[in-house]
Protein backbone atom coordinates (compact mmCIF):
# COMPACT_ATOMS: atom_id res chain seq x y z
CA UNK A 1 0.00 0.00 0.00
CA UNK A 2 1.23 3.39 -1.22
CA UNK A 3 0.56 6.57 1.10
CA UNK A 4 -0.46 9.98 -1.26
CA UNK A 5 2.32 11.56 -0.47
CA UNK A 6 5.04 8.52 -1.68
CA UNK A 7 5.88 8.97 -5.92
CA UNK A 8 5.30 6.12 -7.68
CA UNK A 9 7.53 3.98 -9.21
CA UNK A 10 6.69 3.86 -12.59
CA UNK A 11 6.14 7.73 -13.49
CA UNK A 12 4.66 7.03 -17.25
CA UNK A 13 1.53 4.95 -15.62
CA UNK A 14 0.90 7.82 -12.59
CA UNK A 15 -0.82 10.13 -15.10
CA UNK A 16 -3.12 7.00 -16.13
CA UNK A 17 -5.94 8.52 -18.31
CA UNK A 18 -5.11 12.26 -17.54
CA UNK A 19 -1.99 12.31 -20.08
CA UNK A 20 -2.48 14.22 -23.24
CA UNK A 21 -0.26 12.67 -25.99
CA UNK A 22 0.51 16.09 -28.47
CA UNK A 23 0.77 15.09 -32.34
CA UNK A 24 4.68 15.11 -33.27
CA UNK A 25 5.15 17.43 -36.32
CA UNK A 26 6.99 16.56 -38.78
CA UNK A 27 8.64 17.71 -41.81
CA UNK A 28 6.07 15.58 -44.32
CA UNK A 29 3.07 16.90 -41.78
CA UNK A 30 4.25 20.66 -42.06
CA UNK A 31 4.99 20.68 -46.32
CA UNK A 32 1.92 19.15 -46.44
CA UNK A 33 -0.23 22.01 -44.42
CA UNK A 34 2.07 24.50 -46.93
CA UNK A 35 0.87 22.45 -49.79
CA UNK A 36 -2.08 24.31 -52.05
CA UNK A 37 -5.31 23.34 -51.42
CA UNK A 38 -5.73 21.29 -55.01
CA UNK A 39 -2.07 19.42 -54.31
CA UNK A 40 -3.25 18.92 -50.04
CA UNK A 41 -6.54 17.57 -51.86
CA UNK A 42 -5.05 14.96 -54.16
CA UNK A 43 -3.01 13.61 -51.59
CA UNK A 44 -5.37 13.14 -48.97
CA UNK A 45 -7.38 11.00 -51.98
CA UNK A 46 -9.71 13.64 -52.49
CA UNK A 47 -10.98 13.66 -56.02
CA UNK A 48 -11.36 16.89 -57.83
CA UNK A 49 -14.12 17.52 -60.60
CA UNK A 50 -13.52 16.49 -63.97
CA UNK A 51 -11.65 19.79 -65.42
CA UNK A 52 -10.52 21.30 -62.98
CA UNK A 53 -8.08 23.61 -63.07
CA UNK A 54 -6.62 26.25 -60.86
CA UNK A 55 -7.09 29.35 -60.43
CA UNK A 56 -4.77 31.13 -63.04
CA UNK A 57 -4.95 35.19 -60.60
CA UNK A 58 -6.50 36.91 -63.97
CA UNK A 59 -9.70 37.01 -65.72
CA UNK A 60 -9.78 34.92 -68.88
CA UNK A 61 -10.08 37.27 -71.62
CA UNK A 62 -13.40 37.29 -73.88
CA UNK A 63 -13.38 35.82 -77.56
CA UNK A 64 -14.24 38.85 -79.11
CA UNK A 65 -11.04 40.24 -77.38
CA UNK A 66 -9.06 37.75 -78.88
CA UNK A 67 -10.40 38.14 -82.43
CA UNK A 68 -10.02 41.67 -82.57
CA UNK A 69 -6.17 41.43 -81.41
CA UNK A 70 -5.56 39.26 -84.28
CA UNK A 71 -7.50 41.38 -86.72
CA UNK A 72 -10.11 38.65 -87.23
CA UNK A 73 -13.33 40.72 -86.84
CA UNK A 74 -13.64 44.44 -86.52
CA UNK A 75 -13.39 46.35 -83.00
CA UNK A 76 -17.35 46.63 -82.19
CA UNK A 77 -16.28 49.64 -80.07
CA UNK A 78 -14.14 51.22 -82.32
CA UNK A 79 -15.23 54.59 -84.42
CA UNK A 80 -16.48 54.60 -87.35
CA UNK A 81 -15.04 56.78 -90.04
CA UNK A 82 -17.55 59.85 -89.83
CA UNK A 83 -16.96 59.41 -85.45
CA UNK A 84 -12.70 59.23 -86.57
CA UNK A 85 -12.99 62.23 -88.75
CA UNK A 86 -15.02 64.15 -86.04
CA UNK A 87 -12.75 63.44 -83.83
CA UNK A 88 -9.61 64.01 -86.00
CA UNK A 89 -10.90 67.70 -86.47
CA UNK A 90 -11.55 68.52 -82.18
CA UNK A 91 -7.92 67.15 -82.00
CA UNK A 92 -6.33 69.49 -84.66
CA UNK A 93 -8.43 72.54 -82.57
CA UNK A 94 -6.80 71.31 -79.79
CA UNK A 95 -3.37 71.08 -80.64
CA UNK A 96 -0.42 73.10 -82.22
CA UNK A 97 0.83 72.35 -86.09
CA UNK A 98 4.11 70.57 -84.65
CA UNK A 99 1.46 68.48 -82.46
CA UNK A 100 -0.56 67.43 -85.35
CA UNK A 101 2.25 66.52 -87.59
CA UNK A 102 3.63 64.24 -85.00
CA UNK A 103 0.14 62.63 -84.04
CA UNK A 104 -0.74 62.26 -88.03
CA UNK A 105 3.17 60.70 -88.35
CA UNK A 106 2.54 58.45 -85.24
CA UNK A 107 -0.78 57.43 -86.80
CA UNK A 108 0.72 56.00 -89.98
CA UNK A 109 3.56 54.14 -88.53
CA UNK A 110 1.46 52.22 -86.40
CA UNK A 111 -1.11 51.64 -89.37
CA UNK A 112 1.71 50.45 -91.88
CA UNK A 113 3.45 48.66 -88.61
CA UNK A 114 -0.01 46.81 -88.75
CA UNK A 115 -0.26 45.95 -91.73
CA UNK A 116 3.29 44.69 -92.57
CA UNK A 117 2.22 42.41 -89.67
CA UNK A 118 -0.73 40.95 -91.53
CA UNK A 119 0.67 40.85 -94.67
CA UNK A 120 3.48 38.75 -92.86
CA UNK A 121 1.08 36.45 -90.85
CA UNK A 122 -1.00 36.08 -94.42
CA UNK A 123 2.19 35.41 -96.30
CA UNK A 124 2.73 32.39 -93.79
CA UNK A 125 -0.32 30.95 -94.50
CA UNK A 126 -2.03 31.42 -90.76
CA UNK A 127 -5.62 30.86 -91.52
CA UNK A 128 -6.80 33.14 -89.31
CA UNK A 129 -5.47 36.00 -91.46
CA UNK A 130 -6.18 34.19 -95.13
CA UNK A 131 -8.98 35.53 -97.45
CA UNK A 132 -12.16 33.40 -98.07
CA UNK A 133 -10.94 31.59 -101.21
CA UNK A 134 -7.48 30.90 -99.29
CA UNK A 135 -8.80 29.47 -96.24
CA UNK A 136 -9.09 25.31 -95.15
CA UNK A 137 -7.03 22.34 -95.68
CA UNK A 138 -7.72 21.47 -99.94
CA UNK A 139 -6.82 25.15 -101.01
CA UNK A 140 -3.53 24.70 -99.17
CA UNK A 141 -2.89 21.55 -101.04
CA UNK A 142 -3.77 23.12 -104.20
CA UNK A 143 -1.25 25.93 -103.46
CA UNK A 144 1.21 23.58 -102.96
CA UNK A 145 0.25 21.49 -105.82
CA UNK A 146 0.79 24.29 -107.92
CA UNK A 147 3.66 25.92 -106.53
CA UNK A 148 5.79 22.38 -106.47
CA UNK A 149 5.18 22.80 -110.71
CA UNK A 150 6.79 24.62 -113.25
CA UNK A 151 4.01 26.01 -116.04
CA UNK A 152 4.03 28.08 -119.03
CA UNK A 153 1.23 30.22 -117.40
CA UNK A 154 4.31 31.17 -114.53
CA UNK A 155 5.54 33.17 -117.56
CA UNK A 156 2.11 34.70 -118.98
CA UNK A 157 3.04 38.09 -116.99
CA UNK A 158 6.66 39.02 -117.87
CA UNK A 159 5.87 37.39 -121.65
CA UNK A 160 2.43 39.48 -122.20
CA UNK A 161 4.47 42.96 -121.43
CA UNK A 162 7.36 42.12 -123.47
CA UNK A 163 4.97 41.13 -126.61
CA UNK A 164 2.95 44.54 -125.74
CA UNK A 165 6.54 46.42 -125.68
CA UNK A 166 7.58 44.95 -128.82
CA UNK A 167 4.43 45.64 -130.50
CA UNK A 168 4.09 49.25 -129.90
CA UNK A 169 8.24 49.92 -131.12
CA UNK A 170 7.72 47.96 -134.08
CA UNK A 171 4.22 48.94 -135.23
CA UNK A 172 5.00 51.81 -136.97
CA UNK A 173 8.54 51.24 -137.83
CA UNK A 174 8.79 47.63 -139.71
CA UNK A 175 4.93 46.32 -140.44
CA UNK A 176 6.16 42.99 -141.31
CA UNK A 177 7.71 42.38 -137.93
CA UNK A 178 4.58 43.61 -136.13
CA UNK A 179 2.48 40.50 -137.97
CA UNK A 180 5.25 38.09 -136.73
CA UNK A 181 4.74 39.45 -133.34
CA UNK A 182 1.21 39.30 -133.53
CA UNK A 183 1.40 35.86 -134.97
CA UNK A 184 3.45 34.64 -131.98
CA UNK A 185 1.22 36.54 -129.18
CA UNK A 186 -1.35 34.53 -130.73
CA UNK A 187 -0.07 31.43 -130.82
CA UNK A 188 1.04 32.62 -126.85
CA UNK A 189 -2.63 32.93 -126.29
CA UNK A 190 -3.94 29.64 -127.51
CA UNK A 191 -1.04 28.09 -125.45
CA UNK A 192 -1.57 29.59 -122.27
CA UNK A 193 -5.81 28.57 -122.73
CA UNK A 194 -4.84 24.85 -123.62
CA UNK A 195 -2.51 25.11 -120.21
CA UNK A 196 -5.62 26.20 -118.02
CA UNK A 197 -7.87 23.59 -119.30
CA UNK A 198 -4.85 20.95 -118.53
CA UNK A 199 -4.12 22.88 -114.68
CA UNK A 200 -8.03 22.67 -113.96
CA UNK A 201 -8.19 19.35 -114.36
CA UNK A 202 -4.88 17.88 -113.38
CA UNK A 203 -5.60 20.02 -109.93
CA UNK A 204 -9.12 18.55 -109.71
CA UNK A 205 -8.06 14.90 -110.26
CA UNK A 206 -5.14 15.56 -107.91
CA UNK A 207 -7.85 16.52 -104.96
CA UNK A 208 -10.11 13.89 -105.64
CA UNK A 209 -7.26 11.33 -104.99
CA UNK A 210 -6.16 13.71 -101.89
CA UNK A 211 -9.73 14.35 -100.42
CA UNK A 212 -12.12 11.67 -101.55
CA UNK A 213 -14.74 12.90 -99.64
CA UNK A 214 -14.17 16.62 -100.25
CA UNK A 215 -17.04 18.61 -102.40
CA UNK A 216 -14.81 21.45 -103.09
CA UNK A 217 -13.95 20.55 -106.76
CA UNK A 218 -15.25 21.83 -110.08
CA UNK A 219 -14.55 25.15 -112.20
CA UNK A 220 -13.84 27.17 -108.92
CA UNK A 221 -10.79 25.12 -108.13
CA UNK A 222 -10.00 25.03 -111.44
CA UNK A 223 -9.98 28.61 -111.76
CA UNK A 224 -7.83 28.93 -108.16
CA UNK A 225 -5.21 26.83 -109.12
CA UNK A 226 -4.87 28.48 -112.75
CA UNK A 227 -5.05 32.23 -111.28
CA UNK A 228 -2.06 31.46 -109.00
CA UNK A 229 0.13 29.65 -112.02
CA UNK A 230 -0.07 32.40 -113.86
CA UNK A 231 1.47 34.90 -110.91
CA UNK A 232 5.29 35.14 -111.01
CA UNK A 233 6.25 32.71 -107.50
CA UNK A 234 7.39 36.11 -105.73
CA UNK A 235 4.27 37.43 -105.79
CA UNK A 236 1.90 34.98 -104.53
CA UNK A 237 0.14 35.33 -101.27
CA UNK A 238 0.18 33.16 -99.26
CA UNK A 239 3.58 31.99 -100.20
CA UNK A 240 5.12 29.16 -101.23
CA UNK A 241 5.89 26.81 -99.08
CA UNK A 242 7.27 24.02 -100.94
CA UNK A 243 10.13 24.26 -103.55
CA UNK A 244 9.67 23.93 -107.06
CA UNK A 245 10.37 20.82 -108.50
CA UNK A 246 9.42 18.84 -105.05
CA UNK A 247 6.78 16.02 -104.96
CA UNK A 248 3.59 16.68 -103.15
CA UNK A 249 1.49 13.88 -102.05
Amino acid sequence: MKLPWQKPENPEHAAGSTKVELPQVTAESEAKSHAPESTRGTREGTKLPKGYTPPKGRPTPKRIEQEVKRGVVRDPAALTPAQQNQRDKELKKSMSKEEWKAYKKRQRDERRASNREMQAKMDAGDERYLMDRDKGEVRRYVRDWVDSRYFINNWVMPIALLILVLTFLVTFASPQVANIISFVSMAFMLTIIAEAFIIGRSANKAVRQKFPDTDETGFGLGMYAFSRATQPRKWRSPKPQVVAGSKVG
